[in-house]
Order: structure tokens, then C-alpha cells, then sequence
């Protein structure tokens, strides 16, 4: 029986369910790079390459195991630019008895794939992603009637299905969650390690070539890309985190530094996204680190709880409630997203380092994606799909079943708590807390009121009021709502003229093509005019 056996971009593991009972003596591989996924958003620069290097890695790689592989490169004579058509001229060159594929990580594309049997008249096989620890169904049962679908509840069951960080049916160390423990500040001073990176290869050079061309209005920098993009590199990549970072990454998860845009964290995310490492044996390789004594059990734990808790739950929510779950916007968040987002060109310190770290490496890590760039559209009320967008955009470890579930639920609490028990606001304290942005910040971070004031602190507290009716009864918010509460009317009016003012001041256009505008006349220290793409 002749099979053709489709691997996509983000499914480059070795063991991945399509390849498992391949016959190299009748069977083929197709891989292709097609326009449609490269520009159904703008990716980052080197999010393409990051996925077409790989791509063009893994395919070598089955060729030197003696498998037969179509590989079709974006530029080559007569790519059709689709899945779809792509595999129409395949079963054309080919004629298959029958096709074999994985289950994708989005929505869209499973779409496709259930429509592939009729168009192609032999059977489409889809195959269960064997690369997660939660298979889809399983999550389904467990969110079967629930209201709410709390991570903790889901991580402790997770936790007992695997046996990780486990002795017998209690969790080691006596606890559940040592989150508390890994809340610390980086010291200043603090010498932080520097971190295993990948001087491009010539596959990849090439790559980086055609990104270029094909793409060059797409944002980001290409300059310095350095991810992995083999699994042997993944997996060194892996171990210098384990041996260098893990004992830290407990205490420092949560810390943010100017110009040190990765610290103790992972980087493992992209590779781990594209398939080329898998979940189990990530959060096997940590806990061993912890029962070798080579690790405390904090930075074990926090760092098993992101993969084993939060990515497999944020996938599962994904897949329980596609189509539905994007069209939902809780707090009726309306603004468009600011240019800055784009350019960088904030006097607000935190997020024009944030943007500028994203727009160098396709990389910010966990705590500047959801307490500076999703707080901030949080609390300006930036409209969800906007806001969405650019978080698939510019990431490159962003697939939208992980992006959207964060962005929609956790970040901008669009789906009214299904997810997170509480929006996830704050005002400048937080981030003065945990960073040493304020302190080269255009605003103080100490001031609540007036222009030289932290918008922070003040879009924090208009939030609160904005949406009084909807979250005042939220045993979680009660102790700022209390504190509101005590507030004059005076305080409100003062907080909701600076809101106003400042909110008046992001424009959209910034920087647009022809349309670069001088900042608000009235609000000149609020705003930084963008540059033209």
C-alpha cells in the first residue's frame, strides 16, 4: 500500500505519529513551505526562518535514514501556496492508496483536513498528537461540565496521570505549587549566565536569504537570529538550560532587567512548539535534576508546572472551545492597538524595552508578555482580536492554540473567567517591583495623578472603575475594590481626566506609511511618534 505521509512545519519530531509505521519501500514524506501560512499573519522574520531552517533540517535528516521525502521549498516552480493544493499536485506525482497526517495545532487547518477525503476520494488517516501529555479527548472529559476550567485543578490531576514530582499519590516536598517561592527581584549586580546560542548555518543563511526577499515589510530584525533549529541542537540547547539556568529559574522567573532580555529562562519554547523536542522528555530531563540534588525543588516544580500544567491546559482549553472561544470579549474592549506595539516608540520604559527585546530575538518571556505588553491592553481596553494578532505576529514560539487561550483568557480576560479567576491588572508598583525599568522611565513611577504620573497607575485604577458592575463581586478582587471603594469623587474625576488624556494620545496611524502624525499638541510628554515602516 502506498502511503503519503504529510508532516507540517510544527510537527518536526522524529517519533511523531505520522512516521511510526512508515515503510521506506512504498511510502513518501511531504513537506512544503507554502505562502499561505507564512502570511495568514505577518510572522516575524525569524519565526519564518526559525520554521523553514527546521523544515529544510528535518527532511535532510529522513533522507539519511533512506526515506523518500517531496520536499517542496516556498520558491520552487509551480507551488501552489496552500496545504491543500500542495497535496492535490502530490497525489497527482504520487497516487497514494491513502494519506496519513497528525492532528494540527489549529483549528483551521484540522478544517482542511476533514475536507481532504471527499477532494482526494482514498482515505485521509488523522492521527492523535502523541507529542503532548494530555491527548485532546482526555482534556475533554476532564472539562466536561465544569464552569470554569482552573489550571491548578487540571496541573494536580496531570501530576498524578504522569508521575511527575510524585511519591505515590502525594506531591514531593509536601506541596503542590511553590509559585510563592518564585517571586524574587534580581538583584542589582547580579551577574546572570550567558546563554547557549546558534550561529546560523548555510541551510539557514539560505533561509534567512528568502525571508528577505519574500518578506522584508514583515516585522522584526533578522539580524542575530540564533535559535535552534535541529534536534540536536534543541537538545544541547536543553541541557545548557538544565546544567546552567534551572537552579536560578525558580527564585528569577518573574524578574525583568533592562538589556538582558532572557535571564535564567528556557528558550526551549520555539523548539519545543516546532516538535523538536517533546513534553515529556523536557519535564523528565528537570525532574531528574531535582532528584540528582543538582536543582532545588522551587525551580523544578515552576519550571514542570509551565509545561506540563500551563501548555497542555492552554491547548486543551483551545480545543474544547474552538470556533467559538475568539468571538468573546468579556469587558467590551474596543481600542485599537498603538503603533508603539510595533515600533517601539513609547517614553514608557517597560514597554519599549519590551518591544524592542521582541522585535531583536521574536522572544520577551512570560512575565513581560502578560504584566507589561497584556496588562497595559488590558487596562487600555485594546480590542482582543488586535491585540491577538499581534501577539501570533511577533513571537516565535506563537501557535495560535497557545497564543490565544494566554492573550484571550489570561492576559485581557476576554473570556469572562473561563480560564483565569481574576484579570491579571496591576499598576506601576508591580513592575518597579520586579524590574529596573522605572527608574530610566520618562514617568514616576511613585506619582498617581497628573502627566509626569506612571499611566500605569492611573489606567489601573480606571479599569477598576470601568468595570465595577462586572468584577466588584470577585472574591479575588475584593481588597482593591475595597480600597476604591474609600476613594473621593475628586480622586475618580482625577483618575478618569488622566485615563481620558492619555487614552486620546495612542494613535493607531503612528508611523503608518504617509501617515505619520506629530504627537498630540496638548499631551506632548504621553507619546513618542512612531517611525515609518
Amino acid at each position: 500500500m502506498r502511503t503519503l505521509r504529510l508532516v507540517l512545519g510544527d510537527q518536526l519530531h522524529p517519533r511523531l505519529a505520522t512516521l511510526t509505521d512508515l515503510d521506506p519501500d512504498t511510502d513518501t514524506v511531504l513537506m512544503v513551505e507554502v505562502a499561505e501560512e507564512a502570511t495568514y499573519v505577518r510572522h516575524h522574520k525569524q519565526k519564518l526562518v526559525l520554521v523553514f531552517s527546521a523544515m529544510r533540517h528535518f527532511a535532510a535528516d529522513l533522507r539519511d535514514r533512506g526515506i523518500a521525502v517531496d520536499y517542496v521549498a516556498l520558491e520552487d516552480p509551480g507551488n501552489a501556496g496552500s496545504f491543500t493544493a500542495e497535496l492535490d499536485r502530490a497525489v497527482a506525482r504520487h497516487r497514494p492508496d491513502r494519506i496519513v497526517v497528525t492532528e494540527p495545532g489549529e483549528w483551521r487547518v484540522e478544517a482542511m483536513m476533514r475536507a481532504w477525503e471527499e477532494r482526494f476520494g482514498r482515505p485521509v488517516e488523522i492521527r492523535d498528537d502523541t507529542r503532548f501529555l494530555c491527548p485532546r479527548p482526555v482534556f475533554a472529559r476532564w472539562a466536561e461540565g465544569r464552569e470554569a476550567l482552573r489550571m491548578e485543578t487540571f496541573y494536580r490531576a496531570m501530576r498524578r496521570r504522569t508521575g511527575l514530582l510524585m511519591e505515590g499519590r502525594d506531591p514531593v516536598g509536601g506541596r503542590w505549587n511553590f509559585d510563592h517561592d518564585n517571586r524574587r527581584r534580581l538583584p542589582a549586580g547580579h551577574a546572570v549566565p550567558d546563554r547557549l546560542r546558534f550561529p546560523p548555518d548555510a541551510t539557514t543563511e539560505a533561509v534567512m536569504g528568502l525571508v528577505a526577499r519574500r518578506f522584508p515589510d514583515h516585522f522584526g530584525d533578522l539580524d542575530g537570529f540564533a535559535w535552534p533549529v535541529t534536534r540536536a541542537e534543541a537538545l544541547e540547547a536543553l541541557r545548557h538550560f538544565l546544567d546552567v539556568c534551572l537552579p536560578e529559574f525558580g527564585d528569577y522567573q518573574d524578574a525583568m532587567r533592562a538589556g538582558t532580555p532572557f535571564l535564567y529562562h528556557g528558550l526551549i519554547a520555539p523548539a519545543l512548539n516546532l516538535g523538536l523536542l517533546d513534553a515529556e522528555e523536557v519535564c523528565r530531563a528537570a525532574e531528574a535534576r531535582w532528584r540528582d540534588g543538582s536543582a532545588p525543588l522551587n525551580a523544578v516544580e515552576g519550571f514542570i508546572r509551565q509545561i506540563l500544567g500551563w501548555r497542555e491546559y492552554v491547548r486543551g482549553v483551545y480545543w474544547t472551545r474552538m470556533p467559538d472561544y475568539p468571538e468573546t470579549n468579556a469587558l467590551g474592549a474596543t481600542r485599537d492597538l498603538p503603533w508603539f506595539y510595533w515600533s517601539g516608540e513609547t517614553r514608557m520604559a517597560c514597554l519599549a524595552e519590551c518591544v524592542r527585546d521582541t522585535r531583536a530575538h521574536a522572544h520577551a518571556h512570560h512575565i513581560q508578555r502578560l504584566m507589561v505588553l497584556g496588562n497595559f491592553a488590558l487596562l487600555a481596553g485594546l480590542a482582543p482580536a488586535q491585540v491577538e494578532e499581534w501577539f501570533l505576529v511577533v513571537y516565535a514560539d506563537a501557535y495560535e492554540w497557545v497564543e490565544l487561550p494566554n492573550v484571550h483568557g489570561m492576559a485581557l480576560f476576554a473570556d469572562g473567567g473561563l480560564l483565569g479567576s481574576k484579570p491579571y491588572a496591576a499598576s506601576g508598583a508591580y513592575i518597579d517591583r520586579m524590574s529596573d525599568y522605572c527608574g530610566a522611565c520618562a514617568y514616576d513611577v511613585k506619582k498617581k495623578a497628573g502627566p509626569k504620573a506612571c499611566p500605569f497607575n492611573y489606567l489601573y485604577w480606571n479599569f477598576l472603575i470601568a468595570h465595577e458592575d462586572t468584577l466588584s463581586g470577585n472574591p479575588r478582587m475584593a481588597m482593591p475594590y475595597r480600597t476604591l471603594g474609600r476613594m473621593s469623587a475628586a480622586r475618580r474625576g482625577e483618575i478618569a481626566a488622566d485615563s481620558t488624556r492619555f487614552l486620546a494620545s495612542l494613535d493607531p496611524s503612528e508611523g503608518q506609511p504617509g501617515g505619520e502624525r506629530a504627537v498630540d499638541a496638548r499631551a506632548p510628554d504621553l507619546f513618542l511618534v512612531g517611525v515609518a515602516r
